[in-house]
C-alpha cells in the first residue's frame, strides 16, 4: 500500500495558462458545461409547465428538471472563473507598461464584439415577431428595446439603472461581470500604486462605485475575488485526493441545488455560494498538474472542453433571443405553445430545440466572437497610431 501524503499549498507569483495541465482542460470544460446548463434550463423553464404547477409530474419530468436545475450553480462558476482567468491575468501584467490601457480595451472587446451583433439581431427579431414597432429611435430609459437600453447594456448599467436589453434578463450577469472589470484594477492599483495620491483616487472610486451600485452586485465581488486570489494557489496532492475533492464538490452543488435558495443572487444567498466557490477552488488549486503523456482522456476531454469553451458567451448572451424565437414559430405554425411532461415525443422537441440553440450559437461564434482577437487587435494597432501622431504633433509644435 502507498502512503498517504498531506495535501501542501504552494503560492505562485505568476499564473500563465498552461494548455497541457488539467486546471486548464477543466476550466474549459465547465464554462462549456454551464453555458449549455443554463441554456437547458431556461428552455425547459419557457417550454415546460413549472415542476409546482403540476400535481403528478411522475419520476421522468422530475429528474428532467433537477438535471436542468443548476443554472445557479453554473453563473456562479462563471464568476469564479472570470476571476481565476481575468484577475489572474491582470496581475501577471501589472507593472507593465500600459499594462491597464491593454486590459481595458481586452475587457471592451472581449464583451461588444458579441453583444452589440447580438443586441442588434435581438432588435431584428422582435421587429419581425410584432414585439416591436419599427416606428423611429426610442430614448426611453423604460424601454428595453430603446437605444438608451442598447447602449447601457454595453457598459453594464443593465439591473442598475437600465432594463436588461430586449428582456434578455441573462444579461444581469453581464453587469456584475462588467463591474468587476472595473472594480479589480482599482483594487490591484489600491495596493500597488507608488504614489499616495493615486491610491486616495482608487480608494474613493471604490467606495463611491460601492455605495451606487446594487447590493447584490458588491457582495458577489467576493465570489469573483476568489478566482483571483485563488489563481495564485496550487495544491499539490495525490490522486485519491483529488478524486475526494471532485466528490465533494460534487455533493455540495447536489445539497444546494436541493435545500438551497436558487431564484436570486442576493446577500442571503451569498454564504452558500461561498461554500461552493472555496471548495470548487480547492479542487481546481489540485489539478494544476501536467498530463501524463499518453493519458487516455486527455485529447478527447482537450478537444471537446476548447470546443463548448470557445462559443459559451456567445450561447450566453443569444440563447434567450433564440427562445423567443422558437416559441414564436412553434405557436404559429403549429400552434404548440406548451410542452406535455407526459408526452415523450415532447422531450424529443425539447432536445431538438437545445440542439438548435447550440447550433445557431456555434454559428454565431464563427461569425463575431471567433473574431475577437482580430478586433482586439486592429483597436490597439489604431489607438497606436493615433498615440504616435499626437506625440508627432506635440513635437512640431515644441520646435
Amino acid at each position: 500500500m502507498g502512503t498517504f501524503a498531506m495535501p501542501r499549498l504552494v503560492f505562485q507569483r505568476h499564473s500563465e495558462p498552461d494548455e497541457d495541465c488539467w486546471h486548464t482542460v477543466f476550466i474549459s470544460l465547465l464554462r462549456g458545461l454551464a453555458a449549455v446548463e443554463v441554456a437547458a434550463a431556461h428552455l425547459r423553464a419557457a417550454v415546460y409547465p413549472g415542476l409546482r404547477a403540476l400535481d403528478d409530474p411522475g419520476m421522468l419530468f422530475k429528474s428532467f428538471a433537477f438535471a436542468t436545475g443548476f443554472a445557479h450553480q453554473a453563473v456562479m462558476l462563471f464568476f469564479i472563473i472570470s476571476g481565476w482567468l481575468v484577475g489572474g491575468s491582470l496581475l501577471n501584467k501589472i507593472g507593465q507598461r500600459g499594462a491597464i490601457a491593454n486590459y481595458a480595451i481586452d475587457r471592451a472587446t472581449r464583451l461588444w464584439t458579441v453583444l452589440v451583433p447580438t443586441f442588434l439581431v435581438t432588435l431584428l427579431l422582435a421587429v419581425a415577431t410584432g414585439t416591436v414597432s419599427p416606428r423611429g429611435i426610442d430614448f426611453s430609459a423604460a424601454n428595453d428595446y430603446s437605444a438608451l437600453a442598447f447602449a447601457g447594456n454595453l457598459v453594464g448599467l443593465q439591473t442598475v439603472t437600465l432594463p436588461n436589453f430586449g428582456g434578455n434578463f441573462a444579461l444581469w450577469s453581464l453587469a456584475n461581470e462588467t463591474w468587476y472589470y472595473v472594480l479589480f484594477p482599482l483594487l490591484v492599483l489600491l495596493l500597488t500604486a507608488r504614489r499616495v495620491g493615486a491610491r486616495l483616487a482608487c480608494a474613493a472610486a471604490i467606495v463611491i462605485l460601492a455605495l451606487l451600485l446594487p447590493q447584490a452586485i458588491t457582495v458577489y465581488f467576493s465570489v469573483w475575488l476568489l478566482g483571483a486570489a485563488c489563481s495564485r494557489v496550487t495544491i499539490a496532492c495525490d490522486a485519491a485526493t483529488r478524486w475526494g475533492l471532485l466528490v465533494l464538490c460534487a455533493a455540495v452543488m447536489v445539497y444546494y441545488r436541493l435545500t438551497g435558495n436558487n431564484d436570486v443572487y442576493a446577500l442571503e444567498t451569498l454564504g452558500q455560494d461561498l461554500v461552493c466557490s472555496v471548495v470548487f477552488l480547492v479542487l481546481l488549486a489540485s489539478l494544476r498538474f501536467k498530463a501524463a503523456a499518453g493519458a487516455p482522456l486527455w485529447r478527447p476531454a482537450a478537444r471537446i472542453g476548447k470546443l463548448f469553451a470557445d462559443f459559451s458567451f456567445s450561447l450566453y448572451v443569444l440563447h434567450l433571443p433564440l427562445i423567443d424565437l422558437l416559441q414564436y414559430v412553434t405557436a404559429q405554425r403549429f400552434g404548440l405553445r406548451q410542452l406535455s411532461p407526459k408526452l415523450p415525443l415532447h422531450y424529443a422537441l425539447y432536445a431538438a430545440m437545445l440542439v438548435f440553440l447550440l447550433a445557431a450559437s456555434y454559428l454565431w461564434y464563427r461569425l463575431f466572437e471567433a473574431q475577437t482577437h482580430q478586433v482586439r487587435r486592429t483597436v490597439k494597432q489604431w489607438l497606436m497610431r493615433r498615440s504616435a501622431a499626437r506625440g508627432q504633433a506635440a513635437e512640431a509644435l515644441r520646435r
